[in-house]
């Protein structure tokens, strides 16, 4: 890969007081041969997220933190994550969550096929990847979720609800981020679905996703439903319209 491109990891956070700090070390300690840099979309998080990051930027201008105090939720806050990091120029935007159940370490893995597709994904489900810690019901959710998703959209990908990708800039400039409809997490698939359409070349590179160790996680039941039933609403949306790809 050549050197001098520029990635930018995106970060959506909300209550990531113990984490975010380690989180945002360890990515910028990575040994990679390209700039890196960091946007933090924190959605004002009560617990001092934001005050964290805006603490370390001001002592590392790498950091980017974007504190947002409306519309608030997974969704516009990957949005305004995403178009904040586009206004960096990247080469590549990385997506991941702020719990260290996305890794740093795995970041080079992803990068590595960045040249040959337009989208990476870290998968926990093809070979080589794992899905550490977590309880039986959490495993079901995820297995009859995954399944769901997988029958309804037919898109090629094992891990569709993976939030840990790395795009080329052309796709986020493409997918139209102001058209998506997504306010929570179902904004993960709605971009790859999205992208999917457009013809753009997807893969997936093994991960090993381990169980958050600090903090509460956000996942419930509530959230689940309504992220399937966004999805379905974005499927019939962008069923029903004509998605194109820029020329």
């Amino acid at each position: 890969m050549a050197m001098n491109k520029k990635v930018v990891v995106m970060i959506p956070t909300y209550n990531e007081k113990e984490n975010i700090a380690d989180l945002i070390q360890e990515i910028l300690a990575l040994e990679l041969d390209m700039n890196i840099s960091i946007v933090v979309a924190d959605d004002n998080s009560p617990d001092g997220t934001g005050e964290i990051a805006q603490h370390m930027a001001s002592k590392d201008e790498r950091i980017q933190p974007v504190i947002r105090m409306k519309r608030r939720g997974r969704g516009t806050g990957g949005i305004d994550g995403f178009k904040e990091a586009l206004k960096h120029d990247p080469d590549y935007i990385i997506e991941m969550d702020g719990d260290f159940s996305h890794q740093p370490k795995h970041i080079p893995d992803l990068l590595a096929k960045a040249d040959e597709y337009d989208l990476v994904i870290g998968s926990r489900f093809v070979k080589g990847g794992k899905d550490q810690d977590r309880n039986l019901i959490r495993r079901l959710i995820t297995f009859l979720a995954r399944n769901f998703i997988r029958h309804q959209f037919h898109i090629p990908v094992r891990d569709v609800s993976s939030g840990f990708r790395c795009f080329k800039r052309k796709v986020l400039e493409s997918v139209d981020l102001d058209d998506c409809i997504s306010v929570n997490p179902s904004i993960v698939l709605e971009i790859l679905y999205k992208a999917h359409l457009l013809g753009f070349t997807i893969t997936e590179v093994p991960i090993e996703f381990i169980d958050r160790t600090r903090g509460k996680t956000k996942l419930n039941v509530v959230i689940l439903l309504d992220t399937l039933l966004m999805a379905l609403l974005f499927k019939k949306r962008y069923t029903e319209a004509t998605v194109k790809r820029p020329s």
